[in-house]
Protein backbone atom coordinates (compact mmCIF):
# COMPACT_ATOMS: atom_id res chain seq x y z
CA UNK A 1 0.00 0.00 0.00
CA UNK A 2 0.95 3.87 -0.33
CA UNK A 3 2.05 5.31 3.01
CA UNK A 4 -0.81 8.00 2.85
CA UNK A 5 -3.53 4.60 2.82
CA UNK A 6 -1.68 3.37 6.12
CA UNK A 7 -2.36 7.02 7.15
CA UNK A 8 -6.00 6.63 6.11
CA UNK A 9 -6.40 3.35 8.13
CA UNK A 10 -5.38 5.58 11.50
CA UNK A 11 -8.16 8.01 10.86
CA UNK A 12 -10.59 5.22 9.87
CA UNK A 13 -9.98 4.21 13.61
CA UNK A 14 -11.31 7.60 14.99
CA UNK A 15 -11.14 10.70 12.85
CA UNK A 16 -11.52 12.96 16.54
CA UNK A 17 -8.44 11.63 18.07
CA UNK A 18 -5.47 14.48 18.11
CA UNK A 19 -3.01 13.21 15.73
CA UNK A 20 -0.26 15.91 16.56
CA UNK A 21 -0.08 17.68 19.58
CA UNK A 22 2.59 20.89 19.66
CA UNK A 23 3.23 24.00 21.23
CA UNK A 24 0.26 26.40 20.33
CA UNK A 25 -1.16 23.63 18.11
CA UNK A 26 -3.52 20.34 17.85
CA UNK A 27 -4.60 18.58 15.16
CA UNK A 28 -7.15 15.69 14.60
CA UNK A 29 -6.92 13.02 12.41
CA UNK A 30 -9.99 13.98 10.37
CA UNK A 31 -8.46 17.55 10.22
CA UNK A 32 -5.26 16.69 8.77
CA UNK A 33 -6.79 14.35 6.15
CA UNK A 34 -8.67 17.38 4.73
CA UNK A 35 -5.52 19.45 5.28
CA UNK A 36 -3.63 16.72 3.01
CA UNK A 37 -6.72 17.00 0.89
CA UNK A 38 -6.49 20.76 0.15
CA UNK A 39 -2.54 20.50 -0.42
CA UNK A 40 -2.80 17.81 -2.59
CA UNK A 41 -5.20 19.22 -4.88
CA UNK A 42 -3.33 22.71 -4.90
CA UNK A 43 -0.22 20.89 -5.89
CA UNK A 44 -2.07 19.33 -8.72
CA UNK A 45 -3.54 22.03 -9.67
CA UNK A 46 -0.28 24.37 -9.93
CA UNK A 47 1.65 21.81 -12.40
CA UNK A 48 2.69 18.87 -9.83
CA UNK A 49 3.55 15.44 -11.38
CA UNK A 50 3.83 12.00 -9.27
CA UNK A 51 7.10 11.15 -8.31
CA UNK A 52 7.85 14.95 -8.08
CA UNK A 53 10.54 15.46 -5.16
CA UNK A 54 9.02 17.27 -2.58
CA UNK A 55 11.15 18.78 0.06
CA UNK A 56 9.61 19.80 3.55
CA UNK A 57 12.03 22.38 5.89
CA UNK A 58 9.86 22.83 9.11
CA UNK A 59 11.51 22.95 12.89
CA UNK A 60 9.26 20.06 15.11
CA UNK A 61 5.79 21.39 14.57
CA UNK A 62 2.39 20.22 13.10
CA UNK A 63 2.67 22.34 10.13
CA UNK A 64 5.76 20.23 8.85
CA UNK A 65 4.21 16.84 9.95
CA UNK A 66 0.34 17.64 7.91
CA UNK A 67 2.56 18.90 4.73
CA UNK A 68 4.15 15.62 5.12
CA UNK A 69 1.15 13.65 4.52
CA UNK A 70 -0.20 15.95 1.76
CA UNK A 71 2.45 15.47 -0.58
CA UNK A 72 2.07 11.72 0.23
CA UNK A 73 -1.41 11.77 -0.76
CA UNK A 74 -0.54 14.23 -4.40
CA UNK A 75 2.11 11.03 -4.76
CA UNK A 76 5.33 13.08 -4.35
CA UNK A 77 8.84 11.81 -3.11
CA UNK A 78 9.32 13.28 0.55
CA UNK A 79 12.62 15.13 0.45
CA UNK A 80 13.37 15.34 4.28
CA UNK A 81 15.68 18.90 5.02
CA UNK A 82 17.31 19.20 8.34
CA UNK A 83 18.02 23.01 9.00
CA UNK A 84 20.77 21.86 11.05
CA UNK A 85 22.82 20.76 8.16
CA UNK A 86 25.12 23.38 6.71
CA UNK A 87 23.33 25.07 4.34
CA UNK A 88 25.40 23.80 1.32
CA UNK A 89 24.68 20.13 2.37
CA UNK A 90 21.03 20.78 1.53
CA UNK A 91 21.54 22.78 -1.45
CA UNK A 92 23.69 19.62 -2.85
CA UNK A 93 21.10 16.94 -1.81
CA UNK A 94 18.39 19.18 -3.76
CA UNK A 95 20.37 19.66 -6.50
CA UNK A 96 20.78 15.73 -6.77
CA UNK A 97 17.70 14.78 -6.52
CA UNK A 98 16.15 17.88 -8.96
CA UNK A 99 13.98 19.24 -6.57
CA UNK A 100 10.97 21.05 -8.07
CA UNK A 101 9.18 21.83 -4.49
CA UNK A 102 9.44 23.45 -1.06
CA UNK A 103 7.34 23.65 1.97
CA UNK A 104 9.29 25.89 4.13
CA UNK A 105 8.49 26.93 7.74
CA UNK A 106 8.97 30.90 7.75
CA UNK A 107 11.74 30.51 10.08
CA UNK A 108 14.14 29.85 8.00
CA UNK A 109 13.14 32.13 5.30
CA UNK A 110 16.77 33.28 5.18
CA UNK A 111 17.48 29.54 4.30
CA UNK A 112 14.97 29.39 1.76
CA UNK A 113 16.31 32.26 -0.01
CA UNK A 114 19.61 30.77 -0.26
CA UNK A 115 18.29 27.23 -1.62
CA UNK A 116 16.20 28.46 -4.43
CA UNK A 117 19.00 31.01 -5.50
CA UNK A 118 21.53 27.80 -5.98
CA UNK A 119 18.68 24.82 -6.77
CA UNK A 120 18.02 25.83 -10.48
CA UNK A 121 15.42 22.87 -10.59
CA UNK A 122 13.49 24.44 -7.70
CA UNK A 123 9.94 26.18 -9.52
CA UNK A 124 8.06 26.54 -6.14
CA UNK A 125 8.62 27.47 -2.57
CA UNK A 126 5.70 27.73 -0.53
CA UNK A 127 5.29 28.96 3.08
CA UNK A 128 4.00 26.72 5.87
CA UNK A 129 2.02 29.70 6.96
CA UNK A 130 2.72 33.30 5.89
CA UNK A 131 4.07 34.74 2.50
CA UNK A 132 7.71 35.65 2.83
CA UNK A 133 9.35 37.10 0.18
CA UNK A 134 9.93 34.45 -2.38
CA UNK A 135 7.55 31.91 -0.56
CA UNK A 136 3.23 32.09 -1.01
CA UNK A 137 1.33 32.23 1.79
CA UNK A 138 0.01 28.72 2.31
CA UNK A 139 -3.79 29.73 2.43
CA UNK A 140 -3.34 31.38 -0.45
CA UNK A 141 -1.30 27.98 -2.17
CA UNK A 142 -4.36 25.69 -1.02
CA UNK A 143 -6.83 28.58 -3.00
CA UNK A 144 -4.97 26.78 -5.84
CA UNK A 145 -6.51 23.50 -5.17
CA UNK A 146 -10.06 24.20 -4.56
CA UNK A 147 -12.35 22.68 -7.40
CA UNK A 148 -9.29 20.29 -8.14
CA UNK A 149 -9.64 16.57 -7.90
CA UNK A 150 -7.16 14.49 -6.67
CA UNK A 151 -6.26 11.81 -9.06
CA UNK A 152 -6.49 8.00 -7.97
CA UNK A 153 -3.15 7.43 -8.66
CA UNK A 154 -2.98 3.59 -7.05
CA UNK A 155 -3.26 0.37 -8.57
CA UNK A 156 -4.72 -2.88 -7.26
CA UNK A 157 -1.45 -3.61 -5.64
CA UNK A 158 -0.99 -0.53 -3.83
CA UNK A 159 1.05 1.20 -6.31
CA UNK A 160 4.11 -0.81 -4.97
CA UNK A 161 6.62 0.52 -6.92
CA UNK A 162 5.96 4.18 -6.74
CA UNK A 163 8.34 6.93 -5.02
CA UNK A 164 7.86 7.70 -1.87
CA UNK A 165 10.97 9.57 -0.28
CA UNK A 166 14.47 10.34 -1.23
CA UNK A 167 16.19 9.45 1.87
CA UNK A 168 20.02 11.10 2.61
CA UNK A 169 22.43 8.96 3.71
CA UNK A 170 23.70 11.63 6.28
CA UNK A 171 27.03 12.18 4.37
CA UNK A 172 29.16 11.69 7.62
CA UNK A 173 31.99 10.38 5.32
CA UNK A 174 30.88 12.55 2.31
CA UNK A 175 28.25 14.56 0.62
CA UNK A 176 24.77 11.89 1.15
CA UNK A 177 23.50 10.19 -1.34
CA UNK A 178 19.87 9.39 -2.08
CA UNK A 179 18.27 6.72 -1.25
CA UNK A 180 14.97 5.32 -3.33
CA UNK A 181 12.49 4.39 -0.62
CA UNK A 182 9.39 2.99 -2.42
CA UNK A 183 5.85 2.13 -1.38
CA UNK A 184 6.98 -1.10 -1.29
CA UNK A 185 9.79 -0.40 1.34
CA UNK A 186 7.35 1.97 3.53
CA UNK A 187 4.77 -0.94 3.60
CA UNK A 188 7.66 -3.78 4.65
CA UNK A 189 8.63 -1.36 7.50
CA UNK A 190 4.56 -0.27 8.63
CA UNK A 191 3.93 -3.97 8.71
CA UNK A 192 7.27 -4.99 10.52
CA UNK A 193 6.48 -2.21 12.88
CA UNK A 194 2.89 -3.39 13.70
CA UNK A 195 3.97 -7.19 13.84
CA UNK A 196 7.13 -6.32 16.27
CA UNK A 197 6.35 -2.82 18.10
CA UNK A 198 3.88 -3.10 21.60
CA UNK A 199 0.42 -2.83 21.02
CA UNK A 200 -1.33 -0.69 23.40
CA UNK A 201 -4.86 0.21 23.21
CA UNK A 202 -4.41 4.59 23.45
CA UNK A 203 -1.10 5.33 21.73
CA UNK A 204 0.89 8.16 22.43
CA UNK A 205 4.22 8.75 20.18
CA UNK A 206 6.94 11.64 21.71
CA UNK A 207 8.78 13.26 19.46
CA UNK A 208 11.96 15.02 20.05
CA UNK A 209 14.35 13.89 17.43
CA UNK A 210 13.67 15.98 14.18
CA UNK A 211 11.31 15.08 12.30
CA UNK A 212 13.68 14.89 9.23
CA UNK A 213 14.95 11.68 10.79
CA UNK A 214 13.73 8.77 12.25
CA UNK A 215 11.44 10.19 15.01
CA UNK A 216 9.46 11.76 12.03
CA UNK A 217 8.95 7.91 10.34
CA UNK A 218 8.31 6.50 13.53
CA UNK A 219 5.34 9.08 14.07
CA UNK A 220 3.66 8.42 10.31
CA UNK A 221 4.21 4.76 11.05
CA UNK A 222 2.29 5.10 14.59
CA UNK A 223 -0.31 6.99 13.36
CA UNK A 224 -1.20 4.11 11.41
CA UNK A 225 -2.53 2.53 14.58
CA UNK A 226 -3.93 5.58 15.55
CA UNK A 227 -1.27 7.04 17.82
CA UNK A 228 -0.94 10.47 19.07
CA UNK A 229 2.01 12.27 18.50
CA UNK A 230 3.43 14.91 20.78
CA UNK A 231 5.65 17.06 18.92
CA UNK A 232 8.63 18.94 21.43
CA UNK A 233 10.79 21.43 19.71
CA UNK A 234 13.66 19.52 20.27
CA UNK A 235 15.34 16.99 23.16
CA UNK A 236 15.33 18.54 26.59
CA UNK A 237 15.84 15.34 29.42
CA UNK A 238 13.97 17.05 31.60
CA UNK A 239 11.09 18.56 29.63
CA UNK A 240 11.06 14.38 27.86
CA UNK A 241 10.55 13.12 31.24
CA UNK A 242 8.19 15.61 32.35
CA UNK A 243 5.91 15.02 29.04
CA UNK A 244 6.32 11.45 29.11
CA UNK A 245 4.54 11.95 33.28
CA UNK A 246 1.93 14.85 31.80
CA UNK A 247 1.04 13.07 28.31
CA UNK A 248 1.06 9.01 29.29
CA UNK A 249 3.38 9.05 26.58
CA UNK A 250 3.53 5.28 25.65
CA UNK A 251 6.09 5.16 22.94
CA UNK A 252 9.29 7.08 21.62
CA UNK A 253 12.86 6.85 19.80
CA UNK A 254 16.04 8.39 21.31
CA UNK A 255 19.74 7.96 19.87
CA UNK A 256 21.86 6.52 22.73
CA UNK A 257 23.63 10.30 23.78
CA UNK A 258 19.82 11.20 24.77
CA UNK A 259 19.16 8.34 26.10
CA UNK A 260 22.20 8.49 28.56
CA UNK A 261 21.29 11.98 29.28
CA UNK A 262 17.69 10.89 30.24
CA UNK A 263 18.61 8.50 32.07
CA UNK A 264 20.72 11.09 34.42
CA UNK A 265 17.86 13.06 34.49
CA UNK A 266 15.59 10.38 35.74
CA UNK A 267 17.78 9.43 38.70
CA UNK A 268 18.13 12.52 39.58
CA UNK A 269 14.61 13.27 39.48
CA UNK A 270 12.08 10.71 39.03
CA UNK A 271 8.69 11.32 36.98
CA UNK A 272 5.96 8.75 36.83
CA UNK A 273 7.27 7.38 33.45
CA UNK A 274 4.71 3.95 33.87
CA UNK A 275 2.82 4.72 30.67
CA UNK A 276 5.93 3.93 28.19
CA UNK A 277 5.61 0.55 26.83
CA UNK A 278 8.70 0.94 24.14
CA UNK A 279 11.37 3.36 24.50
CA UNK A 280 13.47 2.91 21.37
CA UNK A 281 17.39 3.19 21.56
CA UNK A 282 18.25 3.05 17.72
CA UNK A 283 21.25 5.09 15.44
CA UNK A 284 24.46 3.83 17.35
CA UNK A 285 25.60 0.92 19.15
CA UNK A 286 24.27 1.55 23.04
CA UNK A 287 26.09 0.78 26.40
CA UNK A 288 24.99 -2.91 27.57
CA UNK A 289 25.41 -1.47 30.92
CA UNK A 290 23.87 1.44 30.58
CA UNK A 291 20.40 -0.47 28.80
CA UNK A 292 20.48 -2.15 32.42
CA UNK A 293 20.47 0.58 34.07
CA UNK A 294 17.60 1.98 31.29
CA UNK A 295 15.43 -1.29 32.99
CA UNK A 296 15.96 -0.55 36.21
CA UNK A 297 15.08 2.99 35.92
CA UNK A 298 12.39 3.00 33.13
CA UNK A 299 11.21 -0.36 33.77
CA UNK A 300 10.51 -3.36 31.19
CA UNK A 301 10.06 -0.80 28.05
CA UNK A 302 13.87 0.00 27.22
CA UNK A 303 14.23 -1.82 23.40
CA UNK A 304 16.84 -1.46 20.67
CA UNK A 305 16.58 -1.67 17.04
CA UNK A 306 18.84 -1.95 13.79
CA UNK A 307 18.81 -0.17 10.35
CA UNK A 308 20.18 2.48 7.62
CA UNK A 309 18.84 4.29 5.04
CA UNK A 310 19.04 1.36 2.74
CA UNK A 311 17.17 -0.75 5.24
CA UNK A 312 15.02 1.72 7.09
CA UNK A 313 14.74 1.17 11.05
CA UNK A 314 14.04 -2.77 11.26
CA UNK A 315 16.37 -4.77 10.06
CA UNK A 316 16.67 -6.53 14.19
CA UNK A 317 14.71 -5.70 16.94
CA UNK A 318 15.70 -6.38 20.59
CA UNK A 319 12.39 -6.41 22.43
CA UNK A 320 11.82 -4.98 25.87
CA UNK A 321 10.56 -8.43 27.17
CA UNK A 322 14.24 -9.88 25.66
CA UNK A 323 16.11 -6.86 26.93
CA UNK A 324 14.51 -7.15 30.31
CA UNK A 325 15.09 -10.80 30.48
CA UNK A 326 18.59 -10.00 29.86
CA UNK A 327 19.21 -7.27 32.28
CA UNK A 328 17.60 -9.62 35.06
CA UNK A 329 19.64 -12.55 33.50
CA UNK A 330 22.83 -10.40 33.85
CA UNK A 331 23.19 -12.01 30.30
CA UNK A 332 25.66 -8.50 28.77
CA UNK A 333 26.16 -10.61 25.53
CA UNK A 334 22.40 -10.36 24.75
CA UNK A 335 22.57 -6.90 26.08
CA UNK A 336 24.95 -5.78 23.85
CA UNK A 337 22.70 -6.97 20.72
CA UNK A 338 20.76 -5.30 18.62
CA UNK A 339 18.26 -8.24 18.74
CA UNK A 340 17.51 -10.53 15.77
CA UNK A 341 16.25 -10.65 12.16
CA UNK A 342 12.74 -9.32 11.96
CA UNK A 343 10.08 -11.23 10.50
CA UNK A 344 10.58 -10.42 6.97
CA UNK A 345 14.62 -9.83 7.07
CA UNK A 346 17.38 -12.22 6.19
CA UNK A 347 20.59 -10.92 7.96
CA UNK A 348 24.21 -13.17 7.83
CA UNK A 349 27.95 -12.14 8.16
CA UNK A 350 30.41 -11.71 5.25
CA UNK A 351 34.15 -12.08 5.13
CA UNK A 352 35.62 -10.06 2.21
CA UNK A 353 36.40 -12.91 -0.11
CA UNK A 354 31.98 -13.27 -0.29
CA UNK A 355 31.62 -16.20 1.65
CA UNK A 356 29.23 -16.15 4.77
CA UNK A 357 30.17 -17.28 7.98
CA UNK A 358 29.63 -19.37 10.78
CA UNK A 359 27.80 -18.13 13.89
CA UNK A 360 30.33 -16.10 16.40
CA UNK A 361 32.53 -15.52 13.28
CA UNK A 362 32.93 -11.40 12.82
CA UNK A 363 32.08 -9.90 9.51
CA UNK A 364 30.28 -7.39 7.38
CA UNK A 365 26.82 -7.62 8.29
CA UNK A 366 24.74 -8.15 5.10
CA UNK A 367 21.38 -8.36 4.55
CA UNK A 368 18.11 -9.48 2.48
CA UNK A 369 14.19 -8.76 2.04
CA UNK A 370 11.45 -6.31 1.15
CA UNK A 371 12.65 -3.59 3.53
CA UNK A 372 15.66 -3.47 1.62
CA UNK A 373 15.65 -0.35 -0.80
CA UNK A 374 15.95 0.18 -4.71
CA UNK A 375 19.63 1.77 -4.56
CA UNK A 376 20.76 5.43 -4.61
CA UNK A 377 19.28 7.97 -6.90
CA UNK A 378 21.16 8.23 -10.19
CA UNK A 379 24.03 6.60 -8.96
CA UNK A 380 23.73 2.87 -10.10
CA UNK A 381 27.39 2.19 -9.37
CA UNK A 382 27.18 2.98 -5.91
CA UNK A 383 23.56 0.39 -5.87
CA UNK A 384 25.87 -1.81 -7.64
CA UNK A 385 28.83 -1.82 -5.15
CA UNK A 386 26.62 -2.47 -2.04
CA UNK A 387 24.75 -5.26 -3.98
CA UNK A 388 27.88 -7.42 -4.40
CA UNK A 389 27.20 -11.27 -4.30
CA UNK A 390 23.57 -11.09 -4.32
CA UNK A 391 23.17 -9.47 -0.58
CA UNK A 392 22.92 -5.75 0.49
CA UNK A 393 26.10 -5.08 2.59
CA UNK A 394 25.57 -2.53 5.15
CA UNK A 395 29.21 -1.39 5.82
CA UNK A 396 28.26 -2.65 9.42
CA UNK A 397 31.04 -5.18 11.43
CA UNK A 398 29.42 -7.79 13.67
CA UNK A 399 28.72 -11.28 14.60
CA UNK A 400 25.50 -13.41 15.16
CA UNK A 401 25.59 -15.80 18.00
CA UNK A 402 23.95 -19.07 17.41
CA UNK A 403 20.49 -18.12 18.55
CA UNK A 404 20.55 -15.59 16.00
CA UNK A 405 21.00 -12.18 17.72
CA UNK A 406 22.65 -9.54 16.17
CA UNK A 407 25.67 -7.82 17.38
CA UNK A 408 27.04 -4.98 15.34
CA UNK A 409 30.95 -4.21 16.81
CA UNK A 410 31.23 -0.83 14.65
CA UNK A 411 31.52 0.30 10.89
CA UNK A 412 34.14 -0.68 9.00
CA UNK A 413 35.46 2.93 8.31
CA UNK A 414 35.56 3.36 12.03
CA UNK A 415 37.59 0.22 12.78
CA UNK A 416 41.22 0.77 14.21
CA UNK A 417 44.02 -1.04 13.06
CA UNK A 418 46.59 -0.56 15.69
CA UNK A 419 49.67 -2.76 15.68
CA UNK A 420 47.97 -4.55 12.88
CA UNK A 421 45.02 -6.50 14.93
CA UNK A 422 41.24 -4.61 14.15
CA UNK A 423 40.24 -3.03 17.04
CA UNK A 424 36.45 -1.53 16.72
CA UNK A 425 35.49 1.77 18.47
CA UNK A 426 31.90 0.92 19.75
CA UNK A 427 33.32 -2.37 22.07
CA UNK A 428 36.37 -0.01 23.55
CA UNK A 429 33.01 2.79 24.58
CA UNK A 430 30.81 0.00 25.76
CA UNK A 431 33.36 -1.04 28.43
CA UNK A 432 34.73 2.70 29.24
CA UNK A 433 30.95 3.55 29.60
CA UNK A 434 30.80 1.01 32.45
CA UNK A 435 32.75 3.18 34.43
CA UNK A 436 30.66 5.86 37.15
CA UNK A 437 31.22 9.10 36.73
CA UNK A 438 31.58 8.34 32.27
CA UNK A 439 28.74 10.34 30.56
CA UNK A 440 30.20 9.99 27.03
CA UNK A 441 32.89 8.37 25.17
CA UNK A 442 34.04 7.94 21.59
CA UNK A 443 37.05 6.35 20.42
CA UNK A 444 39.04 6.77 17.35
CA UNK A 445 41.96 5.93 15.68
CA UNK A 446 45.20 8.44 16.03
CA UNK A 447 48.17 8.17 13.66
CA UNK A 448 51.13 6.67 15.31
CA UNK A 449 54.28 6.20 13.74
CA UNK A 450 55.19 2.68 15.56
CA UNK A 451 51.56 1.37 15.74
CA UNK A 452 49.98 2.85 12.65
CA UNK A 453 46.89 3.86 14.93
CA UNK A 454 46.46 4.35 18.69
CA UNK A 455 42.88 3.96 20.32
CA UNK A 456 42.40 7.05 21.62
CA UNK A 457 39.21 7.42 24.05
CA UNK A 458 37.42 11.32 23.87
CA UNK A 459 35.37 11.04 27.00
CA UNK A 460 32.90 13.63 28.96
CA UNK A 461 33.38 12.24 32.49
CA UNK A 462 32.96 13.62 36.20
CA UNK A 463 36.44 12.36 37.26
CA UNK A 464 38.98 13.32 34.93
CA UNK A 465 41.45 9.83 36.00
CA UNK A 466 42.83 8.70 32.47
CA UNK A 467 44.67 5.77 34.25
CA UNK A 468 41.44 4.55 35.50
CA UNK A 469 40.14 4.28 31.86
CA UNK A 470 43.20 2.74 30.69
CA UNK A 471 43.30 0.21 33.95
CA UNK A 472 39.23 -0.28 33.25
CA UNK A 473 39.48 -0.86 29.58
CA UNK A 474 42.97 -2.79 30.15
CA UNK A 475 40.92 -5.42 32.39
CA UNK A 476 38.13 -5.80 30.34
CA UNK A 477 39.30 -5.92 27.32
CA UNK A 478 42.98 -6.94 27.23
CA UNK A 479 45.76 -4.24 26.42
CA UNK A 480 45.52 -4.43 22.46
CA UNK A 481 42.01 -2.73 22.67
CA UNK A 482 42.54 -0.89 25.75
CA UNK A 483 43.36 2.75 25.02
CA UNK A 484 46.87 4.35 24.91
CA UNK A 485 45.62 7.82 24.77
CA UNK A 486 42.37 9.37 26.75
CA UNK A 487 41.34 13.09 26.40
CA UNK A 488 38.46 14.59 28.31
CA UNK A 489 36.86 17.24 26.88
CA UNK A 490 33.30 18.99 28.06
CA UNK A 491 30.76 17.89 25.10
CA UNK A 492 31.31 15.71 22.12
CA UNK A 493 30.77 17.20 18.75
CA UNK A 494 27.38 16.06 17.63
CA UNK A 495 25.40 15.31 13.90
CA UNK A 496 22.76 17.58 12.63
CA UNK A 497 20.68 14.15 13.40
CA UNK A 498 21.99 14.08 17.28
CA UNK A 499 24.98 11.28 16.62
CA UNK A 500 29.14 11.77 17.73
CA UNK A 501 30.37 13.44 15.05
CA UNK A 502 33.73 10.81 14.94
CA UNK A 503 34.61 12.67 11.63
CA UNK A 504 35.05 15.74 13.25
CA UNK A 505 37.11 14.33 16.01
CA UNK A 506 39.65 12.60 13.54
CA UNK A 507 39.67 15.88 11.50
CA UNK A 508 42.03 17.39 14.22
CA UNK A 509 44.45 14.21 14.27
CA UNK A 510 44.62 13.78 10.42
CA UNK A 511 44.93 16.96 8.98
CA UNK A 512 47.27 17.40 6.42
CA UNK A 513 47.97 13.65 5.91
CA UNK A 514 47.28 12.18 2.60
CA UNK A 515 44.82 9.71 4.20
CA UNK A 516 42.84 8.57 6.74
CA UNK A 517 44.43 5.77 7.52
CA UNK A 518 47.75 4.49 8.34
Amino acid sequence: MRVIDYFDKGVALDPDRELVVSDGASVRFGEARDRSLALAAALHASGFALGDPVAVLAPNEASGFVAMLGLWRAGGSWVPLNHLNAPQANVDFLNDVGCRWLLVHERFAGLAAQVRAAVPSLEHVVSLGDAFPGAVAWSDFLARGAGHEVPDWSDPFGAPEARCALWPTGGTTGRSKAVVWTNRVWSALNDLATRHWPAVERPVNLMVAPITHAAGVMGVLLASVGATVVIRPGFDADDVLDQIERRRVTHMFLPPTAYYALLTAQQERPRDVSSLAMLLIAAAPVSPDKLRQGVEVFGPCVAQCWGQGEAPFLMTYLSPEELAAAAASGDRARLASCGRPTFSCQVATMDDAGALLAPGEVGELVVRGQLVTPGYLGRPDATAEVRERGWHHTGDVGRIDEHGYVSILDRKKDMVISGGFNVYPAEVEAAILTLPGVRECAVIGVPHDHWGEVVTAIVVAADEDADRIVAHAKAALGPVKAPKLVRFVDELPRTPVGKTDKKALRAEYWQGLERAVN
